[in-house]
C-alpha cells in the first residue's frame, strides 16, 4: 500500500482578492506565510516533495523544505486549473474577477480557452487522467504541494463521476463549489495499481493533532 499526500497551497493573494497576476507567479498573503509556517509541524518529517508550476504552492512548501534541507521537485501534471487569461482579468480584483468566471461555469464548455496561458477543461481533465495513471511511480509518502480545484477533481474522479460533457463540467463545478477545501487542506491518498485509490481529508495547518 502507498502513501501519498496532497496539500493545497496555503492562502494565496488570488483568495483574497487581490489584484489579477499571471497564473504561475500568484503569490501567498501575509497570512498564507504564517499558514505555511505552522503547517510544517502537521506534517510527517523527512518526505520527498513535489510542487507545481505554480509559486503559492512553491512558497508553501518552502518552509518544511528549509526545515528539512530538501529540495523540492517541479510535478506540472500537479497545476491547477486556470480558466481565464490574464489578458482577460488584467488590473481586476476579486469582485471584478468573480463574474467572469461564473460565467465560464455557466457555459460549461469542456473545450472553450479564454485565451493565452488559459486551460481547456478537456485538458485540465487530462492531467487528471494523467496523475491516475502515473501516480504509482512516485516515492513512497511524497508531499504533494497542489490546488483546490486540482484536488476536488481527483476525488471526483475517484468517486466515478465523468467528467467529458458540458453537463460533467456543470455537476462537477456544483459539487466542487461545496466541497471544504481550506488552504492548506492535507488529503491523504492510498492504494496500489491493482486496488482502487482512496483519497481522505486530515485536516490543515490549524488542526489540533499533527500527522504522524
Amino acid at each position: 500500500m502507498k502513501t501519498l499526500y496532497l496539500i493545497r497551497h496555503a492562502q494565496s493573494e488570488a483568495n483574497i482578492g487581490g489584484i489579477s497576476q499571471p497564473e504561475r507567479d500568484i503569490c501567498l498573503s501575509a497570512t498564507g506565510q504564517q499558514q505555511a509556517l505552522a503547517l510544517v509541524s502537521h506534517l510527517p518529517s523527512h518526505r520527498p516533495v513535489w510542487v507545481s508550476e505554480m509559486r503559492r504552492t512553491q512558497q508553501t512548501a518552502a518552509p518544511y523544505c528549509q526545515r528539512y534541507a530538501i529540495t523540492p521537485q517541479v510535478l506540472p501534471v500537479l497545476n491547477e486549473f486556470s480558466c481565464l487569461s490574464f489578458d482577460l482579468i488584467r488590473g481586476m480584483d476579486g469582485a471584478a474577477r468573480r463574474p467572469l468566471a461564473q460565467a465560464y461555469w455557466q457555459r460549461a464548455n469542456p473545450e472553450e480557452c479564454t485565451g493565452t496561458g488559459a486551460d481547456r477543461f478537456v485538458d485540465f481533465h487530462q492531467r487528471i487522467e494523467h496523475f491516475l495513471h502515473t501516480w504509482q511511480h512516485l516515492p513512497d509518502g511524497s508531499l504533494l504541494f497542489g490546488h483546490g480545484i486540482w484536488i476536488g477533481l481527483l476525488l471526483w474522479k475517484l468517486l466515478g463521476f465523468a467528467a467529458h460533457r458540458s453537463a460533467d463540467m456543470r455537476a462537477f463545478r456544483a459539487w466542487q463549489s461545496q466541497l471544504p477545501m481550506p488552504n492548506t487542506a492535507i488529503w491523504q491518498l492510498n492504494g496500489t495499481p491493482l486496488q482502487p485509490l482512496y483519497l481522505h481529508y486530515l485536516g490543515n495547518a490549524h488542526s489540533e493533532k499533527p500527522l504522524q
